[in-house]
């Protein structure tokens, strides 16, 4: 074969492999079916700034989590995007969320060796194979079962870059060492992190499947396990019943497609059925998009919605939004203003071009006003006149990246009672950011963060159109 004919091969595949939804590996891209929730129930953290103007940060994600770990009889799965020490270039010293969770598997293990414990996580972890990651490598010795997702099995993002990328970049592989400092945080690196980082796709779920006290068990949630990250505001939604099983088999799959066959034995005691007026589903990549464009379509006239997200660009979920408010649905969108990334400073993209529209179509909006760290949380809540409500909530943000096959993404989709305290809890949870409730300063109006600047807006549009970026 020719070099000319390998060059046009490549393009084809990197072409094929951008624009094809179908171009997926097993277990991607999953509705999960409609189950009822064995106690059900809603998380969120929140950081904020009191009346003296000092930062302080109400969580319990993280202890929910430990919890569902320190529990746990037969099995542990965990699905974590960024499960790192790293805060970044100058960030602060947060919460050492990695150690105390690498220590909790470690002494599950030690004191439970018949208990299955599997690890799911991305290659950002490593620098994209340029870092050693003790912790991982610790876990491993231990006999837990660590998975690096293989990220060359999905779309790529962007059709251009992708090629680059297939042809000079990933054949070549990575090792640890190299010159250039670690863009994510301490240590030195190869060129090939930096080549392989700006490929922009992930692992990008944040899932604890376990069976503590023997009832099957799951977390999704929108946290990290990440140092860096312990100071977010973010959500969570635990649950149990027969849905977990939907969760634990998209787990399994994303190991087996990165190589890892993973024979894990769940006792039929831990399924518990219940009947319970909350159903949960489990989706996946565009399934979620699918999910969130249905609740927003049967919003109507008196009808309440609530958007406290990280990343909104996606325009097919902008359009919705804009027209329930046309229907005479009241919304409120709470929106990170793209400003705080890890002791480094955004330049609002995407999210302040994006707010300018909404805010001219006469959508309520406030900014999570951030001191550091970010409104990481991403939750749709929709409650309807005929007194039930949907909450979708997860891993995704509202981006095409996040909701069009690219990234892996799983969130939950509840529906029920208004008045079940799930529900009542995620409602309260808005309206404590959103009216800045309690003495906790959380928000403030759309003018504090608005960017008129056409420099920026032609920037967002590039990045959005090329799919070089990270929304």
């Amino acid at each position: 074969m020719t070099a000319a004919a390998v060059v046009l091969l490549a393009v084809l595949l990197a072409g094929c492999n951008t624009v094809c939804p179908g171009r997926l590996p097993p277990g991607v891209y999953v509705q999960g079916s409609t189950q009822p929730a064995c106690d059900v129930r809603f998380f969120g953290d929140m950081t904020f700034v009191n009346a003296a103007e000092v930062r302080q940060s109400d969580q319990s994600i993280f202890a929910d989590v430990l919890a569902v770990v320190d529990a746990a009889q037969s099995f542990i799965v965990a699905d974590m995007f960024l499960y790192n020490e790293w805060t970044g270039a100058g960030g602060a010293p947060g919460r050492p969320l990695t150690r105390e969770f690498t220590q909790a598997l470690l002494a599950k293990k030690q004191r439970r060796p018949e208990c299955q414990i599997v690890l799911i996580t991305d290659p950002i972890n490593t620098a994209y194979g340029g870092l050693r990651a003790t912790h991982l490598e610790d876990l491993q010795k231990a006999g837990i079962i660590v998975v690096e997702t293989d990220l060359a099995e999905l779309r790529d993002g962007s059709g251009l870059y992708a090629l680059l990328w297939r042809l000079l970049v990933q054949p070549f592989g990575n090792s640890p060492g190299g010159l250039l400092p670690n863009p994510l945080g301490p240590g030195r690196v190869s060129l090939r992190t930096y080549l392989s980082l700006l490929n922009f796709k992930a692992n990008h779920r944040k899932v604890v499947i376990a069976d503590p006290d023997g009832v099957l068990t799951a977390v999704v949630t929108s946290a990290n396990i990440h140092d860096g990250s312990s100071a977010h505001s973010n959500i969570a939604v635990r649950f149990g019943g027969p849905a977990v099983l939907d969760l634990l088999g998209i787990e399994l799959a994303a190991a087996a497609f990165s190589g890892v066959q993973v024979d894990l034995r769940v006792p039929e005691r831990a399924v518990s059925n219940c009947d319970s007026p909350v159903t949960v589903q489990v989706v996946t990549e565009r399934c979620i998009k699918e999910a969130v464009i249905a609740a927003l379509d049967r919003a109507d006239s008196g009808d309440e919605v609530d958007l406290v997200m990280f990343y909104l660009a996606d325009r097919t979920v902008i359009r919705a939004l804009i027209a329930a408010q046309r229907r005479g649905a009241r919304l409120r969108l709470v929106l990170d203003p793209n400003k705080d990334a890890f002791g480094s400073q955004k330049n609002g993209i995407p999210n302040r071009q994006v707010a300018r529209g909404l805010y001219r179509a006469g959508i309520p909006l406030r900014w999570y006003d951030t001191h550091g760290e970010q409104c990481h949380a991403k939750m749709l809540l929709v409650r309807y006149g005929d007194g039930q409500t949907t909450l979708v909530a997860g891993s995704a943000n509202y981006t095409w990246r996040n909701l069009d096959n690219i990234n892996l993404e799983t969130n939950v989709v509840l529906h029920g009672p208004t008045a079940e305290p799930v529900m009542r809890d995620a409602r309260r949870y808005v309206d404590t950011i959103w009216g800045n409730r309690d003495g906790r300063y959380c928000t403030v109006d759309y003018q504090r963060y608005a960017d008129p600047s056409l420099l920026r807006r032609c920037q967002f549009l590039l990045m959005d159109w090329t799919g070089i970026g990270p929304f």
